[in-house]
Order: C-alpha cells, then structure tokens, then sequence
C-alpha cells in the first residue's frame, strides 16, 4: 500500500462504519395517511362528480356536476367558465347544497329551490382542463381560429354528454352566465344543440372594442390591465398583479403609456395583449368577434333571457347590442326577453336594495330571481311546468324605483306613450335648456395629460374586496362632485325640475368642440343633480348621480376602422352614443352634464398630439390643449311623452 492510500484508510473505515449505520434497520412506524381517502358525504344533500369530459378534437374539459340527493327527471343548468369551476362549486365546505354555491357564479336560490342539477364546467386552456386558452375564443373556422373547435363546438360536445351521461336528469339543458361566462351562453346560440332548451347570458361580454372591457369608442381602458396579465400568463391566473403605490392613479401616471405600463409589469407577455395593442382601431379583428354582429346572422331558435346592469362598469355595452342585433328575427315575439335592472357588473344574484349610496325601496335582484328569472327557466326546462307570464322587457325604472313589463325596447310605458328624441343644450353661464336652439360662443377648459382627471375621488385603489376599501363594481354610482368643481370639468346644469321627465333609451351626445392639439378625449356625463336637501337621507343632498357617461377618442370622428389627426383650433361635430338609461327625473332635481378629456386610469391618456398608435406614445408627445365645447353642442335625450 501507497503512503497515500495509508492515509485513507482511516477515513475509508469512517465512510462505511456510517454508512451501516444509515441502512440499519429499525422497528416500523407506518404512515397515518391513507393510501386514498374517501369522504363521507352520506348526510350531504347533493352529491358532486367531477369529471373530465372529451371533445371532438379528443381535449377533455374538467366539468363538475352537482346533483340534488334523491334527484329525478331534473333538469340542467350550466355554466361554462375560465375562472375555475372547482372553486365555483367550492364557496363554503359544507354539506348543504346552497351553501357550497353561494357565491359567484352561481345564482344559488335559483338552483336549489328550483331542484337543478348544476354543472360548472372549466373552459379549454384554463385550471383543470386540457387544450390552448384563447381569449373570447373566435368561431372556429374562421380566419381568426382555423382550428375545428370553439366555444360553440364545446358547447354543443359537452350538452351531447351531459344528456347521456346524467341519468338524474331529464335531458333538458339551460346555460346561464355572467360576463365571460355571459358571453359563453352567446356562443351556444351558434348551431345550438337540440337538448338546449334555454340561454340565459347576463352582462356579457360582446363587442370588447366599441363599448364592453377593451375600450370604448377607441379609448383603451387600461385599468383591466391586471386582468390581462392574471387571466392570460398561466392556466390557474397564479401570476398575480402587484401594487407599487397605494393610490393606483400614481402608478398609472408614472410610467406613462399603457405599453410601458405592460412592459414593467409582464404583461407583454400575454398572447393576448400582443394581439389587442397591435388592433388600436375597430377592424377586422375586432369586427369579426363581435357577438351582436355574429348572432344577428344566425335564426333565434333557443329562448333567450338577456341581463343588463344599469350602473355595469366592465360590460355596460353587450346585452343592449345583442338585444338589438336578434329581437328583429324573433319573429313571434317570444323567444327574445331583455332585463334591466340598477346594479353593478353581476349584481343580479346579489343584494339588489341599494348600490353605493342609491337605495331601491326593495331587493331588486330577488324580485329579479325569483319573479323573472325562476319562472322563465322552469318554463323551458321543466317537464310539464305551467306557462310563465314573463313579459318581453322587464327594465327597472330608476328615480321612481319601479319595475316596468314593456312590450319592447326602448319603449316609455305599456301603452299611451312614445319616444321623442329632445335635445338638451349647452349653452352660455353653463346652463342647460330642454329644447330650442343653442347661441353663438363657447365654453374652454385647458387638458393637461401631467394631470388627467381622476375617474373617482382619489385615492384609487381598484378591486372587489370591500374590507380592503376597494369599491370598484359601484364606481359609477360615485358623486361627481369632486369632477364637477375642477377648472378642466365644464359642467352645465339646468334649471330645478317642476315636473318628472323620463329618458328610456340611449342619450346621443352631439359635441361641437375643438382643441388646440391633434388628437383629443371627450367624455360626456348626464347626471341626476339630486336637491341640496334630501330628508330621508341627508348625505344624498347635492348629489351628482351619472345616469349615462362615455368617452369618445377623437381621432374616429371620420370611422372607427382609421385613426386620423384631429384639424387644430376647427370646430368640429363629434357624435356617439351614450349607455341605455331607464329614468325619471324628479320634480326639485335638476339635470347635469360635465364634459372632459380624460378618465384616469380607468382610460389611457389622449397625448393629444396625433400619433399612428397611442400604445407607442412617448413622454414628449403628451402636451396641453386648449379645449373648447361650442354652445351649438346637445345631447340628445329619449324624453318619454304621453302619446299624441
């Protein structure tokens, strides 16, 4: 032996004297896990299946059905959603039906009082199914998916199974959703399958270009940025978005664009938002998702219950589009039914009593439910259920706080009335005036984009969780005072109401204006001035309640498929259309509107200097502009008069 190898030999003996010690046995302790645990659920009052149902291109989607114990001849209810359909079965642990689902998605009295089998079912791409997630998913077929599968396709392949595969049930199914899973029930309507018996979408998301959760009339709404990057990056939205600054308005001002925005916080690496900043304009893209213009081609078949939230701030614009582009082909008047009630995005299966500060005399959402919603559903799903009287519109007239069955919409009353489109004019002192014709001169404001208007009162702090302070689904009920006493705010207010005057329909702002720059925001509010005194509810004096608000990008002013520079220091018309609005104006109110140029952060800023894309915007492009609002500017008002 080596000198060298002598010296090892000591540690050698060390190494295996450790090692015997490390393969010595010694009495079991085995495991106080179960190789497999199974619940005891005998005493609930469901019974839940999860299962993963196949497609026609083999993809399997994670479905789960909720069955009521003792169930037969039940009919089904389904949502199709991408924001988890195991937590959407999931909302309490317990052993009670109503319980687990109370929560989003899911209107739980309906369900359960009404003896339904629930099935929530995970979209392709997202938690526990399998495939490729594409936002809004686009028809198959088309140049937008050239693949043989959609939302339509897995509609229809998921119905397929469920009436084979539930004896339970009936074979009769309904689908029912909010926003994402609004749009969703749209989808189904295209080749529908027969078992489908009812479509119920509330809030849906229908046109994200012209007035849904992209942008409105051009202008980019930015604020649904986190939204983009934590439904997009990852199948189970574990990318979260992270707060900088405690007032969101800080964050959004500092890093200047929307694009550089996204860059500092990954959002660029969503699919999704490569896709949308490189379509800024309304073209083909956009044109051929909208699911107005997609259902307008096809026939009604499937009874469809459309639900819309007066005061939506994510999808304010899709359920009226959509009622508009079918109800011409519901022939018979009885497969097209519009709801309209004073809540916020989802409000329906929540409290419906008050929305921010606005009280309703009553919980509008349960008369929604089970009056409307309840009966409607039974009618079509139910084996030998009695016809419902379900009016064609139910639209929840706010300011008198009652509920109105309509023929159709817009339409005032039930019968001896009509609309009349009434322009209120802006004119000099800032005054309005109902009728006549408007005077010469104008009113200016300077827009700087270093201090854009703040869409609410500072601090922002966007989300939904109230005990954080975050307030954001109600925002639209906000008072406007804080707006309407800044020097880049011109608000016009007309003379105290001596009798009520109602508007049903949509209000069409008619600006006149010019700017000094190239380019340039108008945002349009119609407001409810309340009394300076309200007794019943003192913090409701002088409120300033929005009734209808957009925002238009003045580069469309031509079209909304091509941008173009605005002429400097040129009066010129800008046109568009305001949200539908349902309400009185009462005697002792009076009636306001502000005009502006920007609504920060829920919109990205208007550089006011024209360039091909505002995504691509850069610091020295943003700069002051000289705005003026001619006296020869109105909006037009759907006034509801006694018919002559």
């Amino acid at each position: 032996m080596t000198p060298f190898l002598a010296r090892l030999a000591p540690l050698a003996l060390a190494v295996a004297s450790l090692a015997h010690a490390q393969t010595a046995t010694y009495p079991a302790l085995p495991s106080e896990t179960p190789a497999e645990f199974v619940p005891v659920t005998s005493s609930f009052n469901y019974i839940k299946r999860t299962v993963m149902v196949p497609m026609r291109d083999g993809t399997k989607l994670n479905t789960i059905i909720i069955v009521p114990r003792n169930a037969r001849g039940a009919p089904m209810l389904l949502t199709r959603t991408p924001y988890d359909a195991s937590g959407m079965t999931s909302h309490n642990e317990s052993s009670d039906m109503m319980s687990i689902l109370q929560g989003y998605d899911n209107a739980a009295d309906v369900i359960v009082e009404g003896g339904y089998i629930r099935v929530v079912q995970d979209v392709r791409g997202k938690y526990g199914s399998e495939g490729d997630y594409v936002m809004n998913r686009p028809l198959a077929g088309s140049a937008l998916n050239p693949t043989p599968v959609d939302h339509s396709t897995d509609t229809w392949d998921t119905i397929e199974w469920l009436t084979k595969n539930v004896p339970e049930s009936n074979g009769k199914v309904g689908i029912i959703g909010i926003s994402y899973d609004g749009f969703l029930p749209l989808m189904a309507l295209v080749n529908p399958h027969p078992a489908l018996k009812v479509s119920v979408p509330m809030n849906p998301m229908v046109d994200g270009w012209m007035g849904d959760d992209w942008f409105h009339h051009g202008a980019f709404r930015q604020i649904n940025m986190s939204y983009m990057l934590e439904q997009v990056v990852t199948r189970k939205n574990d990318a979260k978005w992270f707060t900088s600054t405690y007032d969101d308005f800080d964050t959004y001002l500092r890093a200047g664009s929307a694009a550089e925005l996204a860059r500092q916080r990954g959002v660029t690496q969503s699919g999704f938002w490569k896709k949308l900043s490189a379509h800024p304009t309304y073209d083909a893209f956009w044109r051929e998702q909208a699911m107005d213009k997609i259902l307008a081609r096809q026939p009604v078949t499937v009874p469809t219950m459309l639900v819309h939230s007066l005061w939506d701030a994510e999808d304010i614009y899709g359920a009226i589009a959509v009622y508009k582009a079918i109800k011409p082909n519901d022939k018979a008047n009885d497969k097209v039914f519009l709801v309209m009630g004073p809540w916020s995005h989802g409000g329906a299966i929540g409290d419906g009593s008050k929305l921010g500060e606005i009280r309703f005399n009553s919980d509008t959402a349960l008369h929604f439910r089970q009056e409307i919603l309840r009966p409607f559903l039974d009618r079509y799903l139910k084996d030998a259920a009695p016809a419902a009287d379900i009016a064609p519109v139910s639209a929840f007239e706010t300011g008198t706080n009652k509920w109105r069955s309509l023929a159709a919409w817009p339409s005032g009353c039930t019968s001896g009335c009509a609309i009349r489109p009434v322009p209120l004019r802006l004119v000099a002192g800032e005054k309005l005036i109902l009728g006549g014709a408007g005077d010469q001169g104008y009113d200016e404001y300077i827009s700087d984009p270093a201090k854009p208007v703040p869409y609410r009162a500072r601090p922002l702090n966007y989300g939904y969780d109230e005990t954080k302070g975050q307030t954001w689904p109600r925002w639209l009920t906000d008072d406007q005072r804080e707006a309407s006493g800044r020097t880049d705010v011109l608000t016009f207010t007309s003379e105290v109401l001596t009798a009520p005057l109602k508007i049903s329909g949509e209000p069409i702002a008619n600006l006149v204006a010019s700017t000094s720059g190239t380019d340039s925001d108008w945002v349009v509010k119609v407001i409810d001035l309340y009394p300076d005194q309200v007794a019943s509810q003192p913090a409701m004096g002088g409120y300033q309640l929005m009734i209808s608000a957009d925002i238009f990008r003045g580069r469309y002013r031509e079209g909304y498929e091509t941008a173009k520079p605005v002429r400097a220091d040129k009066a010129l018309p800008y046109k568009f259309a305001l949200p539908t609005a349902n309400h009185v104006f009462l005697p002792g109110h009076r009636i306001m509107v502000q005009v502006q140029s920007s609504w920060f952060p829920l919109y990205d800023r208007n550089p006011q200097t024209f360039v091909p894309s505002i995504f691509d915007a850069k610091p020295g492009d943003y700069r002051k502009a000289t705005q003026r609002i001619y006296h020869t500017s109105y909006v037009e008002l759907p006034v509801v008069e006694a018919a002559k």
